[in-house]
This record gives structure tokens, sequence and C-alpha cells, in this order.
């Protein structure tokens, strides 16, 4: 039989998981069922983070949390791509709400989404509560662990963050990166164009993107604060997957997350490429070959695979012949 891509091609390293290239926050029950419904109909080409911290009012974040983890374990998350975000580990509720949702939905959680850290040791805290509670709950699962890099501490950290056990994706918080600055760096650079053009957020968003690259963990792209006008988001979008190198993106409205979908998703051409070559190197047991008159060996069988496992996560319909070849299960 055939080698599978990721046997072959990643030998010894951490692969990219693979994951909906838009990550929508929702905090209410109303806005959480909405997004239930708008992936219901889309297919799991983005997932849904119910937000613990921003989403609970003051005083009432036992039953948000419970009101979070009922939501993950209803019949509407068909395709078990819903997380949430907890408390960051100042506040007092952060260990509750991990209990919360591990003992109430621990073996349906997507993911668990730490905010806010200050530094690597930080994240450690957080992760090792997190696996305590896992076990003490007998759930059989290690979830996968979302990082917000928002604060100084954390960027400096980033490369040790990403490197942690666990770790999948590296979110960059903008709006709270740029408030951390004391007024430095000036408001309009929360959106565009200035939040791609100031120098220290995009050193910030460029040193993200490649502590997560290089670990084989996602980079996710802060929110764009438009909501209307769907060429504004999808710009926005595409400047950070295509100059900034970031492969998922917040969605924070439903009107969001068409827009940013088609910006993350390869272009159709590049993937008729990428079928091409791969079969055509399947055949030769991953020895180089010739197409089009190019070489090509294990390192660009490497950037197509990547692109085609990319393309089928943000809903790109495949030909027959490749799902049965690299996908079936």
């Amino acid at each position: 039989m055939d080698m599978h891509p990721d046997q072959v091609l990643f030998q010894g390293e951490r692969t990219l998981p693979d994951m909906p290239a838009i990550d929508h926050y929702a905090g209410s029950e109303k806005l959480i069922t909405k997004a239930l419904g708008i992936q219901q109909d889309m297919g799991p080409v983005f997932d849904i983070t119910c937000d613990c911290e921003d989403g609970a009012a003051a005083g009432s974040e036992t039953e948000h949390a419970h009101m979070a983890a009922a939501m993950v374990m209803s019949e509407a998350n068909r395709f078990g791509r819903v997380g949430a975000r907890v408390h960051d580990i100042t506040h007092p509720h952060w260990r509750r709400d991990i209990d919360i949702l591990i003992e109430d939905a621990g073996t349906r959680l997507a993911f668990i989404t730490f905010p806010k850290p200050r530094s690597v040791e930080d994240v450690r805290e957080q992760l090792a509560y997190l696996r305590a509670q896992e076990a003490a709950n007998h759930t059989g699962v290690s979830l996968p662990v979302h990082v917000l890099i928002e604060t100084h501490g954390a960027l400096r950290d980033a490369w040790h963050i990403a490197a942690l056990d666990g770790v999948e994706s590296l979110d960059f918080g903008l709006m709270d990166f740029v408030s951390a600055h004391h007024g430095a760096i000036p408001g309009e650079a929360m959106r565009s164009p200035a939040q791609f053009e100031h120098p220290l957020v995009a050193r910030a968003k460029c040193e993200i993107a490649a502590a997560a690259l290089a670990h084989g963990v996602v980079p996710s792209h802060n929110v764009t604060t438009e909501i209307k006008d769907t060429d504004f988001i999808r710009r926005d979008a595409e400047r950070a997957r295509r100059e900034f190198g970031y492969l998922r993106m917040w969605s924070i409205h439903p009107n969001q997350i068409a827009p940013i979908l088609e910006a993350m998703r390869p272009d159709f051409t590049e993937v008729e490429t990428a079928i091409a070559i791969l079969e055509a190197a399947q055949r030769a047991h991953w020895g180089p070959i010739q197409h089009a008159g190019k070489l090509h060996d294990r390192a660009s069988y490497r950037y197509y695979w990547t692109l085609l496992k990319r393309a089928r996560a943000t809903g790109l319909s495949l030909p027959a012949s490749a799902e049965k070849t690299f996908f079936a299960s």
C-alpha cells in the first residue's frame, strides 16, 4: 500500500493540525445558537468558540460556563467543532471555568482557549490544571489548547508557548496588544490599514506566525472590526493570509464568515496542480518527478500537501479521486 503523505513528508516533525480556517466567537446562548445553525448549513468549515471570558457578565460566570458546556453537548453541535475560551489566569474564576467545561462537556469540546497569558509559565499552569481535570473526570481526552498572544510577555515567550505539548493554535489579540502599549501605538492600529502597517504591530504578527509555523501550530489572525462591508473584510483576511502567513482568522459576526472563508481558500488552479503533483509523487513512491517541465521532490510535495489539506478545510470541493486517494478514512 502507498504511504500517506503525512507519513512520508513529515517524519519526526509536528505537522499542522487539520483545523477550519475560521474561529467564530459567540458569547450569549442566542448568538451561539445562531452560529450553530449557520455551521449546520455550511458544514464544518468554521469553528465556534463559546466565550466564557467576555461573554459572561460579572457575577454570572458559573451560570455562563454551564450554558457554554450545554451548547457543546447539544444536538446542534453536529460536527464536534465547538470550543470554549475561559477567563485569564488573573481572574478568580478561571479554574472553575475549566472544572465546569470538563465535567459537563470534556468529551465533546474541540479545544480550550487561554487568553492573556503573561508568560509561558502562565500557559503551563493553566495547561497542567486542564490535564489534571481531564484525568480526574476520566474523559480519555487531552484537549488541544489555543493561546491568545496579547501581552508583552506572551509575545516575548511566543516560541516557548508554541513548543508546549498540546498547543495547536497561537491567536493574535490585536486590541489588547495595542492597549498594552499605553498610547504609544495609536488607536487606528486596531483596524486597517494601520494594523498591517504599524511596525510594532506588524512585528508582533510576524513573530507569532513564525513561532507557530516553526512548531507545527496554526497561527490565527485577529478579528476585523468591519461587519458590513464584505469586500473590506475579505481584504483584511487576504492580507493576513498572503502577507503575514496566517492560516486561520477570528470572526465575531455572521457576516464575516463567508468573506474570510473565501480569502483563506487556495486558488483552485493551484489546487489542481497540487493534486496532479501529489498523485504522480505517490506513484513514484515519493521519489523525484517532473511535472510541466519542472522537477519536484519532497520539498515541494510538502508545500502542495499542506495546500491541499487547507483547500479541503476551507470547504473547497475536491475531485473524487483525490478524496479517495488522500482523505478516505
